[in-house]
């Protein structure tokens, strides 16, 4: 379905039943409660059209009611609705409100003067109007992929149903991008919604939790399922409806493999019949079906429902005919002249080609050619495309082309992470979304990412640069490392890499994902050690090793490799399953750029991929230029053990130069970084320089040079992991001092926490590992947030009932830390209290940072807290626990983690 109104537009999926979110994000609060999945993209009649200095751009901002579009005539922005009335897809006269197209027409022309001045490139009118137009449909189609095809269904197999306001208007050129062949459009669709409301049925849901593998609860399941049936039925009684007017509407069990914490909707009938259901529904959705794995029961859900209206048995159609046009609209701009006709006036039969327009009071649709209408009862309309594909007559212009582009690109690399989010096993990667993806040109160079973990981000193009230089990638292959030489980031980090090429073996791009296993191997559980002084105490080091030849997969060859290590991984099983899902998640990739290549041409593919980058190294050029007056920045931290960082960056006319000479030497143990890792928090640091929607690539890095000697930073290392420093610390607790010293040297922000405050523990059964947040640094305008994670990282921790159902620890607190943050003009956020107690014996790593440096404030604004963590023995005692180390705890024994505050920024008032 797509429902366009005037801010936004609603896309959702029904196949026979109702899909359904029982937690919802909207915005940065997640909300538990029972609603329908729908996804909601920012673009709608009011959406404003823009220039943004090299791009065009439609919404998020919209113009409202007041002023409204331009075409209202209240001194409004150019949006969506003037755009379709310019291209006479709306008729002003029959609007119902007042609409000038001479004030939507101003507008335009205002807008083409500052695209030419500041491109230097004509453009027509037309061009511009076409290419919002293009834009606002491409991100609505991406919305209806996210609720298809990112859930494992085709947007090809459904009708499209399209209503609202506008929603006619662009449901031909939607439904042609997504190969969707028909269309319904309800008659007065741009009140259906309303209507919708009042008709909709009255539904209570009753659920029980469950948690017992499948087989021990068979036979009660049955029983637990009329119980809560009785129960829904029961809350719809109370309400006042009478027993026969309602109903059971549906019955689930939520079903999962054992260990993980994602679960799938399996329609109850018989119980004996849940496991192959099961089955069938996993293999459906990630293509594989993981042997050996016991199924649990994770919970049981029943709707009860008020009866639907009986349906009438629809009367036959009359036969088919050719409606006349009640008339003719012209485009202002554009030489075209579309018939249109009054929908009310529409018999059932009634049969029109496109192009043309169909008028009524509360929506306008658009027919486009290649599409026929059909009026079917109640004056409802089905469309039928009978044209596969329209080809356009313009020549599309780069302002207009770039943002298509950089929406495709960015829709690939998100389509991949939905890929590995959905099809990957473990916890660390399914649930706490420990995981990037990426699209990389043919030159190795990142272009256009996922929102995931930056850490990860910025050093994936050198990671692929490295490994290209050691082996060659053909149609076909995949690579797999994680070794720091060649650009990983830490041993848990493994990355694959393939190359995506067309038929003819011409290569388009690269596509790269690094996913964090949470076992793989070392001296401790968990593969974090703070006491391992080189690589191969840290886990199994995997140098660049082909993964797949030609398509077909060695997994003999990596089982042993994990098998086989000094230090072998503890979950072999658990990691096979996730690079499996990582590799899945290629292909994906794979096949968006193929088809992009297919649609539009290799030549134009890689011309756009090398504008996306210019267009991000223009835009920091500019944000330089307009927020830096002084040439030279200069800054220090120091890491709990007092090993400085130290960074000199000048400003010059041939670009940026960052010089990190003074910076201690290599670490004895794990806090050792290297090339791939500083890039990241560089060029993460970069992309906040530039202040507006780019993707994060690396075309910020041109014209930027880094001095890096040797030293903690940048330490030798050779294949031999025998023969290379500890690095797990370097990914998580240098990336984030880094961060906070170049943020310090061009004074964006006073310091956050400053660390990932990683927690792990386990025994000889398991392994745990979370990240906690912290306090964010203030900054000129605004307070750092409480409570988060910053900058290198954004995983999500594991809910409180997960965390104790799946492992033997009580949750006793996860609170804010008040008071932790810095005080100024503006506060730094504070940071997180985490107390949890052991139900057996476990060990316990902790490797964090500001456990002895506070983090900085600015302009006079005070430092946050440092944080801390303790034991409280059985016996009561209290023992300190240092920021970096292990500990073996009794059952009984309770740990609490106090994370960092962020500093301050500016004179605390009074």
């Amino acid at each position: 379905t797509l429902d366009m109104g005037g801010t936004s537009t609603d896309t959702a999926r029904y196949d026979g039943q109702y899909d359904y979110a029982f937690t919802t994000q909207v915005g940065e609060v997640e909300m538990s409660s029972p609603s329908l999945a729908i996804e909601t993209v920012a673009a709608g009649g009011g959406s404003i059209c823009y220039f943004d200095g090299q791009r065009l751009q439609v919404g998020p901002e919209s113009a409202g009611a007041e002023p409204g579009p331009a075409c209202y005539g209240a001194g409004g922005p150019l949006a969506i609705t003037d755009v379709n009335l310019l291209l006479g897809k709306l008729e002003p006269t029959l609007m119902g409100i007042p609409a000038s197209s001479g004030d939507a027409r101003q507008a335009l022309l205002q807008l083409k003067q500052q695209v030419e001045q500041a491109t230097g490139q004509q453009h027509t009118e037309e061009e511009l109007l076409r290419g919002f137009e293009k834009i606002a449909n491409e991100k609505m189609a991406e919305a209806i992929r996210r609720i298809s095809v990112a859930r494992g269904f085709a947007p090809s197999d459904y009708p499209l149903l399209a209503f609202g306001g506008a929603g006619g208007l662009h449901a031909c050129k939607i439904a042609g991008q997504l190969d969707i062949d028909t269309i319904i459009l309800p008659y007065d669709g741009g009140l259906l919604s309303a209507y919708g409301m009042g008709q909709a049925q009255v539904e209570r849901l009753s659920e029980r939790q469950v948690l017992q593998p499948l087989p021990a609860c068979r036979d009660a399941l049955p029983q637990w399922m009329e119980e809560l049936a009785r129960e829904a039925l029961g809350h719809l009684e109370a309400e006042g409806f009478e027993k026969d007017d309602m109903a059971i509407s549906y019955r689930w069990a939520y079903l999962r493999l054992n260990g993980q914490d994602s679960t799938l909707e399996v329609p109850f009938g018989r119980a004996e019949l849940l496991a192959e259901a099961f089955r069938e529904q996993y293999t459906h959705l990630f293509g594989h079906y993981p042997e050996g794995r016991s199924i649990e029961v994770e919970s049981l859900k029943v709707v009860a429902a008020t009866r639907k209206p009986v349906e009438k048995e629809a009367p036959p159609l009359p036969p088919p005919f050719h409606a006349a046009p009640h008339g003719f609209a012209d485009s202002p701009v554009t030489a075209e002249r579309f018939p249109f006709y009054h929908w009310s006036a529409l018999q059932p039969g009634a049969e029109v080609e496109g192009p043309a327009l169909l008028l009524n009071p509360t929506s306008t649709a658009f027919l486009e050619t290649g599409w026929r209408l059909s009026i079917g009862l109640g004056q409802n309309a089905i469309l039928k495309r009978h044209h596969k594909r329209e080809t356009p007559g313009w020549d599309w212009k780069e302002a207009i082309e770039l943002e298509l582009f950089t929406n495709r690109f960015s829709a690939i690399a998100e389509e991949t992470g939905a890929q590995l989010k959905r099809t990957a096993f473990s916890v660390n990667i399914k649930e706490r979304l420990d995981f990037s993806c990426a699209i990389l040109g043919p030159d190795g160079r990142l272009l256009a990412n996922a929102p995931h973990i930056p850490v990860h981000l910025g050093s994936l193009g050198i990671c692929a640069r490295l490994i290209l230089e050691k082996l060659p990638l053909g149609p076909g292959d995949a690579i797999i490392t994680n070794h720091p030489k060649y650009g990983g980031s830490h041993l848990p980090d493994v990355t694959l890499l393939s190359g995506a090429f067309t038929d003819d073996g011409q290569l388009i791009g690269y596509v790269i994902n690094r996913a964090h296993h949470a076992e793989i191997g070392g001296k401790r559980p968990g593969s974090m050690p703070p006491d391992a002084r080189t690589l191969v105490e840290e886990g199994v080091a995997i140098a660049p090793t082909y993964l797949a030849r030609g398509g077909v997969v060695d997994w003999a060859g990596i089982e042993k490799m994990l098998k086989e290590a000094p230090f072998p991984s503890r979950a072999p099983a658990e990691n096979l399953a996730d690079i499996n899902a990582a590799l899945a998640a290629l292909k994906s990739g794979e096949a968006g750029l193929r088809k992009l290549a297919g649609a539009y041409g290799l030549e134009k593919v890689h011309y756009y991929m090398q504008q996306l980058q210019a267009t991000a190294s223009a835009s920091l050029r500019r944000a330089l230029a307009q927020s830096f007056s002084e040439k030279d920045f200069v800054a220090e931290e120091q890491m709990d053990d007092g090993r400085p960082i130290k960074v000199r960056i000048n400003l010059g006319g041939e670009g940026l130069h960052l010089d990190f000479t003074g910076t201690g030497p290599p670490h004895p143990y794990n806090l050792n970084a290297n090339l791939a890792i500083v890039h990241s928090a560089v060029i993460y640091v970069l992309r906040l320089l530039c202040r507006q929607e780019i993707p994060l690539n690396e075309g910020l890095m041109e014209g930027v040079r880094l001095t890096l000697p040797e030293s903690f930073l940048n330490p030798p290392f050779e294949d031999d992991a025998a023969r290379c420093p500890a690095v797990v610390g370097g990914n998580t607790e240098v990336s984030q001092r880094l961060a906070d010293t170049l943020l310090k040297a061009f004074g964006l922000a006073a310091c956050s926490q400053g660390t990932m405050n990683n927690f792990l523990f386990g025994n000889r059964r398991f392994g745990y590992y979370e990240t906690i947040g912290g306090g964010a640094g203030a900054g000129p305008g605004f307070h750092g947030r409480a409570a988060v994670h910053q900058h290198m990282t954004n995983t999500r921790i594991t809910d409180p009932e997960v965390l104790e159902y799946r492992y033997p620890v009580r949750l006793h607190r996860f609170a804010i830390r008040h008071g932790s943050g810095g005080r100024g003009l503006w506060n730094g956020g504070d940071g997180i209290i985490r107390e949890m107690e052991f139900l057996e014996p476990v060990e316990l790593t902790i490797l964090s940072q500001h456990r002895a440096v506070q983090p900085y404030g600015m302009e006079g604004g005070q430092p946050g807290q440092s944080g801390e963590q303790y034991l409280i023995r059985s016996d009561g005692r209290r023992e300190e626990l240092g920021g970096s180390g292990s500990a073996a705890v009794e059952a009984g024994c309770r740990v609490i983690v106090e994370t960092p505050g962020g500093g301050g920024w500016g004179q605390p008032a009074g």
